[in-house]
């Protein structure tokens, strides 16, 4: 994918010879001609680097600059040779680097370089730790055997780097999880994830979205647009209710499976993209097929590798039981003051509910029980939705519960225990109800010891 810049300055003069450089080293360029313009078109396009004049009219360049900067803007000051006080306090505001008027342009185009790697770095280490996060808290789909199958299913293909994955099941399962865990454990890991719902979107606004448009493609087309398959490139698109997508768009997106070239809404160039397309829905598409409402070539092309993901009343209770654990791990670091645990009341009623409205459900129900349970010691009974505690509440008939020796429940539960105190000896000591020294004994009796190293 090319490079990007916002060239931002009150001289259209200035502002067409730097575009013109630019081009010639093909970077995508946008232009601003205020401050306040400028500072719309970042927010719009979201460019790789800003070079920002410093006399502006209106909103001032170190103003602008603030603002830019404080929205994750990398910036290259522009200024005159007698504002070189005027460059330091730049510096100072969060500017990356200044040029003097007229521009050198071998000196412009190392520091254009040089910026944008920097950025491209500091991408690619933010990239790195939101996977490694993710993969620390919610590394794990579930431990029994059919999820353990999808989680090997989901290594195979994440290891090839091109085949289209169509992600099956109910509303609510965690498909964009999954999406997510296919993209983190694939060779585009480094590239970007980028997700967008097909559904209650109008076929011209989605067709904006995915493709991009041209300068005057439309009405409100006032400037170029770069849609998601170019803010994907080299990465990973995850289309999510792909079964709403407009019948008009279909063929668009059977052109870029099959081509990975396509034009944007208005333009005459092929734009050439190398992206990873993860497909999802919860409703049946070859029925879709059927009906005429989906074409059968796309729907071939999309679902080379499909997944199902089954909803909550079909797993395990040991899978429910981890991702309570796992979810409660992650809500609790956003509620400061909440519980970090659960009464035996509480979990038997989160494992055994149906939950009809399955993962995204669970998680609200979390959420609002550490709100609820702000002081107190544990998530109680009355601390969960009414629904979960009502005589005719949905159960889940599992059948699949693994028949497990004592002491394999006895280590699975104080592997649990630890992982939930974050590897704190002596409070999951506390909380298992037994002595450090028995605890001791036991991690090594299980051999338990990387789990429990921060205590």
């Amino acid at each position: 994918m090319p490079r990007s810049v916002l060239l931002v300055d009150d001289d259209p003069a200035v502002v067409r010879v730097l575009a013109r450089f630019f081009e010639r080293q093909e970077w995508e360029v946008y232009q601003a001609l205020s401050g306040e313009d400028g500072v719309r078109t970042f927010e719009a396009q979201r460019p790789d680097l800003v070079v920002l004049d410093v006399n502006l009219p209106g909103l001032s360049g170190l103003q602008t600059l603030e603002i830019l900067v404080a929205r994750g803007a990398t910036v290259m000051m522009l200024t005159g040779q007698a504002e070189v006080n005027t460059a330091v306090e730049a510096m100072q505001l969060g500017a990356e680097s200044f040029l003097t008027k007229p521009v050198d342009f071998a000196h412009l185009q190392t520091a254009a370089e040089r910026a944008v790697e920097k950025v491209e770095l500091r991408r690619a280490n933010e990239t790195l730790a939101e996977r490694m996060e993710e993969r620390s808290r919610q590394g794990v789909l579930g431990g029994s055997a059919r999820m353990q199958e999808l989680a090997r299913q989901v290594d195979l293909v994440a290891a090839s780097a091109h085949t289209s994955v169509l992600l099956l099941g109910d509303s609510g399962t965690g498909k964009s999880f999954v999406a997510q865990m296919l993209h983190a454990r694939s060779p585009r890991a480094r590239g970007p994830f980028v997700e967008i719902n097909c559904a209650g979107l109008s076929a011209t606004f989605l067709d904006s979205e995915l493709f991009g448009h041209e300068k005057g493609a439309f009405t409100d087309a006032r400037e170029m647009k770069r849609g998601m398959f170019e803010v994907a490139d080299h990465g990973t698109l995850f289309l999510d209710e792909i079964g709403d997508l407009a019948p008009e768009l279909q063929p668009k997106l059977l052109k870029v499976l099959e081509t990975r070239t396509f034009r944007r809404l208005g333009g005459t160039r092929e734009i050439e993209v190398d992206v990873r397309l993860i497909a999802a829905t919860n409703h049946d598409l070859q029925a879709s097929v059927k009906a005429g409402k989906f074409r059968e070539d796309l729907f071939y092309r999309l679902s080379v590798f499909p997944l199902t993901i089954p909803p909550l009343r079909e797993r395990s209770r040991e899978d429910v039981l981890e991702l309570v654990h796992a979810s409660l791990r992650d809500l609790h670091r956003r509620h400061p003051g909440s519980p970090d645990g659960l009464s035996a009341k509480a979990l038997d009623l989160l494992v055994g509910y149906g939950w009809p409205g399955n993962v995204r459900e669970l998680r609200n129900a979390l959420e609002r029980a550490l709100v609820l349970a702000r002081g107190a010691d544990r998530i109680g009974p009355e601390h969960l939705p009414e629904q979960l505690r009502a005589p005719g509440a949905p159960r889940a008939q599992r059948q699949d519960w693994e028949v497990l020796t004592l002491d394999e429940v006895e280590r699975r539960h104080i592997e649990r225990t630890l992982h939930l105190t974050a590897g704190n000896r002596t409070l999951a000591a506390e909380k298992l109800g037994i002595s450090r020294a028995t605890l001791h004994a036991k991690i090594k009796e299980y051999d338990l010891q990387e789990v429990g190293r921060q205590g």
